[in-house]
C-alpha cells in the first residue's frame, strides 16, 4: 500500500526528530533476521538507552540529508535498521556489535557519533569502550586515590608511634 505525501512527511519529519535527538545513529542491515531476533536485539538496545527501528531508505536519506548528515548511498541500500543512542553511544554500539557477533544476519553498515560520520570499524571499536557506567566507576576511582593515599600518609607516623609503645608496654608487661 503505498504512503501519502503526508504520511511520507510526517515519518520522514519522525525520523529527523529521532536523529536530532540521538548522540549517535548506527546503521544496520538486518536481511534474514528472524522476529524473534529481532525483538531480542531491540531489548538488548533498549536496555543500553536506545532504540532500534527499521526505516525506508528513501525516506531516511531525506531525513538525514534534513539533520544535516551526509550518508553515503551504499549505507541505505537494502534493509536498514537505525540504532539510536540518546544516552550511551558506546553501550548501544556494544549491544549491537554483540548481538552481531553471533548472527550472520545482522550486519554493522556504519554510523554517527554527533555529526562524524563512521565506518563500520570505528562503530565496533566504538562498542569496545567501556559503557557510561563504567567509565563513571573508574573516573570515580581515580579521583578517590589521592585521597586514600594521603589517608594512610597521615596516619602512618601514628600507627608507627603506636607500635613502639605497644611494644615498650608488652615488654614490661614480661619483665
Amino acid at each position: 500500500m503505498a504512503l501519502s505525501k503526508e504520511e511520507k512527511q510526517t515519518i520522514v519529519a519522525e525520523y529527523e526528530d529521532w536523529l536530532n535527538k540521538s548522540e549517535a545513529v548506527f546503521l544496520t542491515e538486518y536481511t534474514g533476521l528472524t522476529m524473534p531476533a529481532f525483538d531480542e536485539l531491540r531489548k538488548r538496545v533498549r536496555e543500553a538507552g536506545g532504540e532500534y527501528h527499521v526505516v525506508k531508505n528513501t525516506l531516511s536519506k531525506l531525513a538525514f540529508k534534513a539533520a544535516g548528515l551526509d550518508v553515503p548511498a551504499d549505507h541505505l541500500l537494502g534493509s536498514t535498521a537505525l540504532g539510536l543512542a540518546f544516552s550511551d553511544a558506546p553501550g548501544v554500539a556494544k549491544a549491537i556489535a554483540d548481538f552481531a557477533k553471533g548472527k550472520e544476519a545482522v550486519k554493522i553498515k556504519g554510523g554517527f557519533l554527533g555529526t562524524k560520520h563512521l565506518t563500520s570499524q570505528e562503530v565496533v571499536r566504538l562498542a569496545s569502550l567501556p559503557s557510561l557506567p563504567v567509565v563513571r566507576a573508574q573516573f570515580l576511582a581515580l579521583l578517590n586515590t589521592p585521597a586514600t593515599q594521603l589517608t594512610r600518609l597521615l596516619a602512618e607516623p601514628g600507627r608507627r608511634v603506636a607500635q613502639v609503645l605497644k611494644a615498650y608496654a608488652d615488654k614490661a608487661a614480661a619483665a
